[in-house]
């Protein structure tokens, strides 16, 4: 599905500029042309596609099954479609943005973006590969896990009064977007009318966080494989207890998708590093970045933010010390 985006950054890079993908410029650069287009790409589509679609369809009976008596459904259908689809921490935002525009709670939109970096079908097949259909299986459920409980927490803390104002304006109006009223059915608009809301309603958002994108993908890309060779499993293989939270330290200023770090995972674990601690430390690097942290500042105020790093940072570190635990007995 991405492969284009690949394509091009390899023609850019490696042919026009003539960088060697052996060198870390090469890498990085890469890795930074690859993300940059494909979250532009994902940004520009998703959030035109979903803004077509609330204006095209009654979509307050779905918010509804959501938000109501179903709220627990949500959260597994969110974190559910979280590991269906292909997405990384970054390009899972323009979905999280369009869900919040249609009005879907604010929890049940958290466990997609929650579960969706950490799980796709290509990261589960290569897991698989790896670890076997135990460890794989188990991954899943802790995932989605993740996923469906930290939405749970967040909604029940009210978490949508720290998004950002255009974030709270953008689900108050899909709220009340199509709301049935007393004197007959809502009116369906016009494709040309269903287009024009969706163009603005893409340029706004589009306005807002395209310089972000640059900037935590930058950020992402320079740190991109520049961690010396071997020093994780020299000072983090011996398996004490602080050694989890520190791999969940280490991988917060790094970037990867699920399917990229496989390989290093597989690296990690051949060398000698605890399963439960390159779990977390894994975790860490494709779900709490600080790339990903920048673009969602645009959506979330400083306290929002704090509050989801701490639940993530808690949440891969019990991971790192539960696998750890049950490595004997699988």
């Amino acid at each position: 599905m991405f492969e284009i985006f690949t394509q091009l950054a390899d023609w850019l890079v490696y042919r026009l500029m003539g960088l060697s993908p052996d060198t870390k410029l090469g890498d990085a650069l890469h890795f930074f042309v690859e993300d940059v287009s494909k979250i532009y790409v994902l940004l520009v589509v998703m959030i035109y596609l979903i803004a077509l679609a609330r204006a095209s369809l009654n979509v307050e009976r779905v918010r509804d099954f959501l938000a109501g008596r179903h709220r627990g459904v949500g959260y597994v259908l969110g974190s559910g479609f979280g590991a269906i689809t292909p997405f990384c921490s970054c390009s899972s935002i323009p979905v999280f943005l369009g869900f919040t525009s249609a009005g879907i709670p604010v929890g049940i939109t958290m466990a997609f973006l929650l579960t969706s970096p950490l799980i796709n079908e290509v990261a589960v097949l290569l897991l698989m590969s790896l670890l076997g259909w135990k460890f794989t299986l188990l991954y899943v459920i802790v995932g989605m896990g993740v996923g469906i409980l930290g939405g749970l927490f967040l909604d029940q803390i009210r978490a949508e009064r720290w998004l950002q104002s255009f974030a709270q304006k953008a689900l108050e109006r899909g709220r009340q977007h199509q709301q049935p009223t007393q004197t007959g059915p809502v009116e369906k608009l016009a494709f040309s009318e269903r287009h024009r809301f969706a163009k603005t309603e893409t340029g706004e958002i589009f306005g807002r966080v395209w310089k972000w994108v640059i900037i935590g993908v930058g950020l992402g890309a320079a740190l991109h494989g520049f961690v010396p060779d071997g020093w994780i499993e020299t000072h983090l293989g011996d398996g004490q207890w602080w050694s989890v939270p520190a791999a969940v330290g280490l991988g917060i200023p790094l970037y990867s998708n699920a399917t990229g770090v496989i390989p290093v995972m597989e690296s990690l674990i051949v060398n000698g590093l605890p399963i439960g601690t390159t779990l977390a430390f894994c975790m860490s690097t494709v779900a709490a970045s600080f790339p990903e942290f920048i673009l969602l500042k645009q959506v979330m105020q400083w306290r929002l933010l704090a509050i989801l790093f701490a639940v993530l940072l808690t949440a891969f570190t019990l991971v790192g010390w539960i696998f750890n635990l049950l490595t004997p007995f699988i």
